[in-house]
């Protein structure tokens, strides 16, 4: 349990860095940089749901299959 909230709060303080840093970007007129930052924090967030769900699959795997 406690990893699922630790999870959580990783990704929305990766949320709310992503968002200052575009919103900062944004305001200094370099709004492909703004992009480029969301498109990152985005892809590093989406690696980190994929090992959380490759550790729910292997965990579900574990259950029904009796190992």
């Amino acid at each position: 349990m406690n990893l699922e909230v630790n999870a959580i709060f990783q990704i929305a303080g990766i949320g709310i860095i992503v968002a200052m840093i575009h919103t900062v970007l944004k305001q200094m007129g370099k709004e492909d940089m703004a992009h480029w930052v969301t498109v990152i924090g985005f892809v590093v967030v989406l690696f980190m749901v994929i090992r959380l769900l490759d550790n729910l699959f292997q965990e579900i795997k574990s259950i029904f299959l009796f190992q």
